[in-house]
C-alpha cells in the first residue's frame, strides 16, 4: 500500500496515529498530534511548524542510511511542506482577490514569462502512463494566469495524448534569471473556426500551408489548476482559482 503522510507535519500515517474528525471518526489526512475533534491543535504558520518538526531530526535519522543535520532537514521541509494540504490551500493565486503575501509577484511573474520567453515546454501522458515533454512556441493568447492557448498540428502525437488523457503540464524557464514556473492542469484540443482564428498570425502559413482552415492546424487550450515556481533559490507551490 502507498505510504501516506500527515498533511500538516509530514509524519508517516498509520491507523494508530490518525487524527479525528468532529464526529469522532478517523481523519485520513492528519495525525493525532496535529488534528483532533475536527480542529488543528496548533495555531501556527508553516515556518513555525517546520521549526517545531526540526527538533525531531534525531528520530528521523534513525531511519536514514546517512544522518542529516538539522539545517539540512529544515531545507528539505521547506521544499516539501508547500505541497502538504494544510499549507498548500493557503497559497492561492486569483485574478480577482487580494495578493497573498506569501506569493507576492507570482501572477506578474507567470504573465511575464508567458509573454516574453520564446519557448514553453508542455507535457502529456502517453498510452503507457509515462510523461512526455516537448518544447513549443510560447502561448499565443492567455486569459490571466489560468488559461493559455497554443498552436499545434492536429495530427501530432501530442494531440493524440491529450484526446486520450487531458492531464497536462506547462513549464516556463528563465535560465538567465534562474527562475522556473510549472503549471498543472488540463489540455483541451480545439478545432473550431473561432478558436483557430483567435490565435492565427501572419506567417503561420509556413507551418500550415492551407491557412487558418488547414485541417492540420488546431489549438491547444490549457487550463491551470495549480503550480509551483522557483525563484531566488526558494520554491513555492500554489493553487489557481
Amino acid at each position: 500500500m502507498e505510504q501516506k503522510f500527515c498533511q500538516s507535519c509530514g509524519m508517516p500515517l498509520t491507523d494508530e496515529v490518525l487524527g479525528t474528525n468532529a464526529d469522532g471518526t478517523k481523519n485520513e489526512d492528519y495525525c493525532m498530534y496535529c488534528y483532533k475533534d475536527g480542529k488543528f491543535l496548533q495555531d501556527c504558520t508553516m515556518d513555525e511548524m517546520i521549526e517545531h518538526c526540526a527538533q525531531f531530526v534525531d528520530e528521523v535519522n534513525k531511519g536514514l542510511p546517512q544522518p542529516i543535520t538539522k539545517e539540512e532537514y529544515i531545507g528539505q521541509m521547506k521544499m516539501y511542506f508547500p505541497h502538504l494540504k494544510r499549507w498548500r490551500k493557503e497559497l492561492k493565486v486569483s485574478d480577482g482577490a487580494p495578493e497573498n503575501p506569501a506569493l507576492v509577484g507570482v501572477k506578474e511573474l507567470i504573465g511575464k514569462m508567458a509573454d516574453t520567453l520564446p519557448v514553453a515546454f508542455i507535457s502529456s501522458v502517453d498510452e503507457e502512463g509515462y510523461p512526455c515533454t516537448k518544447a513549443m512556441l510560447s502561448p499565443r493568447v492567455r486569459d490571466g494566469v489560468k488559461v493559455f492557448y497554443f498552436t499545434t498540428n492536429t495530427f501530432s502525437l501530442r494531440v493524440a495524448h491529450y484526446k486520450a488523457n487531458p492531464k497536462a503540464c506547462i513549464y516556463f524557464c528563465d535560465a538567465e534569471g534562474f527562475k522556473g514556473m510549472m503549471l498543472r492542469g488540463t489540455m483541451e484540443v480545439l478545432t473550431g473556426a473561432a478558436s483557430k482564428e483567435m490565435i492565427w498570425r501572419d506567417g503561420d502559413e509556413q507551418y500550415y500551408p492551407g491557412g487558418v482552415t488547414d485541417p492540420n492546424y488546431c489549438v491547444l487550450k490549457f487550463t491551470a489548476t495549480d503550480g509551483r515556481f522557483y525563484s531566488d533559490f526558494y520554491p513555492r507551490s500554489f493553487v489557481i482559482e
